[in-house]
């Protein structure tokens, strides 16, 4: 039985069909990774958008409470009671 051994060319291809089946699966690699850090970044913000949402919902739930009004107006508007004081500090 006779083995005829593979010409020089044939091997080049080869080398040449393997480099870029390489060179293509680190180019995919990259896609994705880059994919899987969009996705967590998109994740992250849905998940800040949620707690947002909620203390949204919370704030329209108990915006009658006079409390919550007095803190709102103390914070927001510099509103004081009769009687108090604000002590303003600077650097």
């Amino acid at each position: 039985m006779k083995v005829k051994k593979a010409s020089l060319l044939t091997k080049v291809v080869i080398l040449a069909l393997l480099i870029g089946a390489a060179t293509g699966l680190l180019s995919m690699r990259s896609q994705l990774q880059t994919a899987q850090d969009d996705l967590a970044d998109a994740q992250k913000q849905v998940e800040e958008q949620k707690q947002i949402n909620a203390d949204l919902a919370d704030a329209v739930e108990n915006s009658n409470d006079p409390e919550r009004q007095a803190d709102l107006a103390r914070d927001k508007l510099g509103l004081v009671e009769p009687g108090e004081y604000v002590f303003r500090f600077t650097d």
